[in-house]
Order: structure tokens, then sequence, then C-alpha cells
């Protein structure tokens, strides 16, 4: 059996059902992993095009700032999902959640939606 850098042997479990749970979840990780990599390459891809499409209709090479916040809408979804696929990874590594990571991973998100709030469509309850 495979000895983890978590310090989990699967040898040193009895219970076969204890390391077939644990080699699925594994393998269900490594899957998110590659999905979180197509979404990823998606993402650029709508950043590309969502960039394209701004500079691209009259006025030419000019952005407004409802333009401007969905380029960075885009770009900042792509960096949490930078962050989130570093998650999984770490998980794969460690086996465990590392918090700090996570929590910045959160405050990126929040920041994300602050970011990109157009104030002037938005009632002063929900602000």
């Amino acid at each position: 059996m495979e000895k983890h850098d978590s310090g989990f042997d699967e040898a040193s479990y009895d219970d076969k059902a204890i390391r077939f749970s644990h080699t699925v979840i594994r393998f269900c990780v490594k899957i998110l992993a590659i999905l979180m990599t197509l979404l990823i390459i998606w993402g650029v891809l709508d950043v590309v095009y969502v960039m394209y499409m701004k500079l691209s209709s009259p006025p030419y090479f000019l952005l407004s700032i409802s333009d401007i916040l969905a380029v960075f809408s885009a770009f900042l979804a792509v960096l949490i999902a930078i962050e989130i696929f570093i998650n999984i990874v770490m998980y794969l590594r460690d086996d465990v959640i590392h918090v700090n990571l996570v929590i910045a991973t959160a405050l990126m998100a929040i920041a994300q939606k602050v970011i990109v709030l157009d104030f002037t469509k938005l009632a002063p309850e929900y602000i």
C-alpha cells in the first residue's frame, strides 16, 4: 500500500472498507482537480472573450466603468478558481484542509462580490 505525506498509511488499517473509502475519496479529489483545471482554462477563454467583445464594440478600444467591472469580475472568477484548485492540490498532498488557504479563498470570493457591485442599481437596503 501507499503511504501519503499526511502519515496516512493505508496498510495500517485492517478494515478493507476504510482503505477502499480512502482510495475512492482520493480518486474523486483527483477528478475534481482535473475538472477545476478545465474550468480555469474555460474561465481564461471567457476573460479573453469578454475583453474582446468590450474592446471591439463602439466606441472601439474604450471601456466604460461597467465594462471594466465586467472584466474585473471575469478575472476574479478565474483567480478564485485557481485558489480552489490550490486547495484541492493541497488536500491531495497533505490529506488536510489548510484553513488559512480556505479563508484566503473565501475572502477573495467576498472581495470579488464587493468589487463588482453596481451601486447605481442597488437599493440601500441591499448594501
